[in-house]
């Protein structure tokens, strides 16, 4: 082991030596810019279910290369035939995390649809009206919030509405008993798009307080960078989920400066 380590070192150190210094130069930022890479995909992927996948595969490659320091013939030949089948599992089993990560690469300021400082206004008052009068009444209800990623497979998924943002038509759209009252309303450049909208739901670890809509809110927040907002029917309690991460239990001030916060980044 110490004559492989040794050899290992003296190779470097020979290839090293022979380069200009544009060479040199050229050989670092290459090798800083896959190490950039590699920490950007761990920032993207720590607390994922892809984590624990990426993990398993790195100690396959440990145990890969022990093998071939080994001359283990057998192991060697097992995981050489193991790495092909992962090369054809990973575009699937990756599938969620990769396309978000494609979706967050298009997110430039160049192509963003941009909220007005009165848009932005005009959101959060309606909301923080509604959910006043939702609260006090126990009334459950899920209104999600576009940014920049489409939400029109979602939109089309329930009744197109197509009106000004307003706090009475929201408290009619969740009345209870009504037909639009158990899905979700969605607010596109300022506007309710539609009512009654189905949203994918989280397969992540929740609490027996979350119901439906808190699972659904965590789901859309983890496929796109919308804003959900979710009033529990049971609690009357508030929540804001975005980026696959819930706020719960937060009052009236806390709730304007958050949707303030969020929708900044759209203005």
């Amino acid at each position: 082991m110490t004559n492989i380590a040794g050899s290992i070192i003296s190779g470097l150190k020979a290839y090293f030596s022979n380069l200009t210094w544009a060479e040199y130069f050229l050989t670092v930022l290459d090798i800083a810019l896959v190490a950039a890479i590699v920490y950007l995909v761990l920032i993207f992927i720590k607390g994922t279910r892809a984590s624990r996948i990426i993990y398993g595969i790195v100690l396959l490659g440990l145990i890969f290369v022990l093998g071939r320091i080994l001359d283990l013939q057998t192991l060697n030949w097992s995981l050489k035939h193991i790495a092909t089948l992962i090369a054809v599992a990973i575009p699937v089993v990756f599938q969620p995390e990769l396309r978000r990560a494609l979706e967050k690469l298009g997110r430039s300021r160049f192509f963003r649809e941009v909220l007005t400082r009165k848009q932005v206004g005009r959101i959060i008052n309606e909301i923080i009206k509604t959910a006043h009068v939702l609260q006090k009444n126990k009334v459950g209800a899920l209104i999600i919030i576009k940014r920049q990623t489409g939400l029109d497979d979602y939109i089309e998924s329930g009744t197109i509405v197509d009106s000004e943002l307003s706090s009475e038509l929201l408290l009619n759209l969740f009345f209870p008993n009504s037909p639009l009252h158990d899905g979700a309303v969605i607010v596109k450049e300022g506007r309710i798009a539609a009512a009654g909208c189905m949203l994918p739901l989280s397969q992540g670890e929740y609490s027996y307080t979350h119901g439906t809509r808190h699972r659904a809110a965590l789901g859309i927040t983890e496929e796109t960078d919308a804003i959900a907002i979710v009033i529990s029917e049971e609690r009357g309690a508030l929540s804001i989920s975005h980026n696959g991460k819930l706020i719960e239990n937060i009052n009236e001030e806390e709730t304007e400066r958050k949707l303030l916060e969020l929708l900044k980044e759209t203005s």
